[in-house]
């Protein structure tokens, strides 16, 4: 492949964030390298890329095209990087997993007694975080595998996968609460209550707006509900567990299904036995 890795990393990064300083920063590297990584992209392919006549490069429509096959690339290089350290056989000593509460209660025991009799010497860490949390812990490395509720859209350095399993939410308030007397429960009875939210701590994460409690966790915010601090919308299977005093509010709407995703660093192939945790994962 006459085409550089770095050239076609840059390329996917620079688009994504919409800016060669960005990906500069992403990519530790200085904005000059950035530059003559595309310019040296655009020079194989024999054409720009990007429109430069604005403030920030806009991709052009040469662009559109060459970063779908640019991404299909970089995913073949990712596979077999990965059935390189599968055939090299150099399984981790350590594999740590975050996980959202809303996969906790569907997370198959048989799995982790499969990990435990095929990866015996591998320690597994595993922890709750939720939604841009663990998109920030993966791309800083600090995990190596993270399960969240689907999100809109990853960056391009996080490989993502759709799990066979969905949660279910519904939205709750103590026996106690204004609330669950209503028999007839619409938006307008819920805006002026205070709402209980999910709030994670990464830089991108948006901050609640309004009469609002938040937590980085669900199970903290089933406790703020029952004690009758506010309305939430909370996992089913959760609440059916552990809620306690709660009553589900008959919205329109709800229950709500909610996709759920496993998601790892393309920067940081997983090894043999975080490969078979993804992928027993994805067939279950």
């Amino acid at each position: 492949m006459r085409y550089s890795p770095e050239s076609l990393i840059a390329f996917v990064e620079a688009a994504a964030l919409g800016s060669f300083s960005a990906a500069a920063r992403k990519l530790k590297k200085s904005q000059s390298t950035i530059s003559i990584a595309i310019a040296n992209l655009e020079a194989d392919i024999g054409c720009t890329l990007f429109d430069r006549g604005g403030r920030h490069p806009v991709l052009n429509d040469a662009g559109r095209l060459v970063l779908i096959k640019v991404e299909a690339i970089l995913a073949e290089s990712e596979r077999l990087d990965a059935l390189g350290v599968r055939l090299a056989g150099q399984v981790e000593p350590l594999l740590s997993v975050v996980m959202t509460d809303i996969y906790n209660f569907v997370f198959y025991s048989e799995i982790m007694a499969g990990f435990d009799a095929k990866f015996p010497d591998t320690e597994l860490r595993c922890g709750p975080s939720e939604d841009a949390d663990v998109i920030h812990m993966l791309q800083r490395e600090q995990v190596h595998i993270g399960i969240l509720a689907s999100q809109p859209e990853y960056p391009p350095d996080v490989a993502v996968a759709r799990l066979p399993v969905r949660a279910e939410f519904g939205v709750y308030v103590s026996v106690n609460h204004r609330l669950a007397s209503i028999s007839d429960v619409r938006a307008k009875h819920l805006k002026p209550e205070r709402q209980l939210c999910i709030r994670t701590y990464a830089p991108s994460a948006q901050r609640s707006r309004g009469q609002a409690w938040s937590a980085p966790d669900y199970l903290t915010l089933m406790e703020f509900a029952g004690r009758g601090f506010g309305w939430a919308e909370l996992p089913v299977a959760m609440v059916d567990r552990f809620g306690n005093g709660l009553v589900e509010l008959k919205i329109p709407g709800y229950p709500r299904r909610v996709d759920i995703d496993v998601a790892w660093s393309r920067r940081t192939p997983l090894g043999p036995a975080g490969q078979w945790l993804v992928e027993q994962m994805l067939i279950r």
